[in-house]
């Protein structure tokens, strides 16, 4: 299947605008003289997609509120973590395009103190308007999406047409078109600028952003290396659900499947206690990204995707040569949240 072809069938995809892209590709040379290594490290910088503080959820929102929009939805309903960036994300959506927002916030982070609860992005929802409501498990994707369809079942009851996006990988993965978008638009941009990457190196948890760049790489012609850092699972179950989602992907697309399940890496060194819980390395990738290139990471995602991309040269698998790139993927609002957790980094 040609590139053109892909591109065409992206085109053809539902879609809302929401955002600001292409975003930069900077070069972060006093992080990679910190670490005493000669390789160019970059960072694409979709914390800078705008919408409410940006990150990577706006990308993958713009075709799920193109799926809601064609269906005449007046309301979404999505599911995630207390602190999650892709529900504040979805509440800022639905504010710009003028639909109600109602938010299930999952109890995944054993954290009970007033600034995770109220602070970051809770504080953000609240602004734009949406209605929160509580899902008592954090491990129960099945169950915390059967609750939006009971929720979206009274709702129809009520005259509303709500719209829901899912959580369980068993849904087909729209969202994820998002970084298969972004994956031409990285190759266009280090084509422009005659850099010449050998590795990105991304976050994996629900396998959209991880599963899309994958696969927007292999089908826009790019064997590129992709480093999956898990933050929510082990890398014995995260490497089939990243392999599930891009076959889902090309099932949207109706094309072959480009990824073979040999291309899917991950890493689970850098995941700590556990999901939205930080750890030492966190904390170094947290201080070593603000203090030497300005950039704000948060606990959860972005740091620790940091603490691996730090490992991958320290390991030497990104080595004196070589040209790394790191997606950050945005996170900002939860640093505040987790102001306590921090006090480590802002010790040192």
């Amino acid at each position: 299947m040609s590139i053109s072809d892909i591109a065409d069938r992206l085109a053809a995809q539902p879609r809302a605008t929401l955002a600001h892209a292409p975003t930069p590709i900077e070069a972060m040379p006093n992080l990679a003289k910190a670490l005493g290594t000669d390789a160019g490290l970059w960072v694409k910088r979709d914390d800078c997609t705008g919408l409410a503080m940006g990150g990577n959820k706006a990308r993958q929102l713009e075709f799920y509120f193109g799926q809601a929009l064609a269906a005449n939805a007046d309301t979404v309903l999505i599911t995630g973590a207390v602190q999650s960036n892709f529900v504040r994300s979805c509440a800022a959506a639905a504010a710009k395009l003028g639909m109600e927002c109602h938010i299930q916030l999952e109890e995944r982070v054993p954290k009970s103190d007033p600034l995770y609860r109220n602070s970051g992005n809770v504080l953000l929802n609240k602004l734009l308007g949406a209605h929160l409501t509580s899902y008592p498990e954090g491990e129960d994707e099945a169950g915390a999406d059967a609750e939006l369809e009971r929720m979206a079942e009274e709702m129809r009851g009520q005259g509303k047409t709500p719209y829901v996006i899912h959580l369980a990988a068993d849904h087909p993965p729209q969202g994820a078109l998002g970084y298969v978008v972004a994956a031409g638009e990285i190759l266009k941009q280090a084509k422009a600028m005659d850099l010449k990457l050998n590795r990105i190196v991304i976050a994996s948890g629900s396998a959209a952003t991880h599963g899309g760049t994958l696969f927007g790489l292999r089908a826009f012609g790019s064997d590129l290396p992709v480093s999956g850092i898990c933050v929510r699972r082990a890398a014995a179950l995260q490497v089939p659900r990243v392999f599930k989602t891009c076959g889902a992907i090309a099932d949207i697309l109706g094309c072959p499947n480009p990824v073979s399940e040999a291309d899917v890496q991950v890493s689970d060194a850098y995941i700590g206690p556990g999901y939205g819980q930080p750890d030492a390395g966190t904390h170094e990738a947290i201080r070593l990204a603000a203090r030497k290139e300005a950039l704000i990471l948060d606990p959860v995602y972005t740091g620790k995707t940091m603490a691996g991309m730090i490992g991958l040269v320290r390991d030497g698998t990104i080595g004196a040569g070589d040209n790394a790139l790191f997606i950050h993927t945005g996170g900002t609002p939860a640093v505040f949240a987790y102001a306590n957790d921090l006090e480590p980094v802002l010790a040192e």
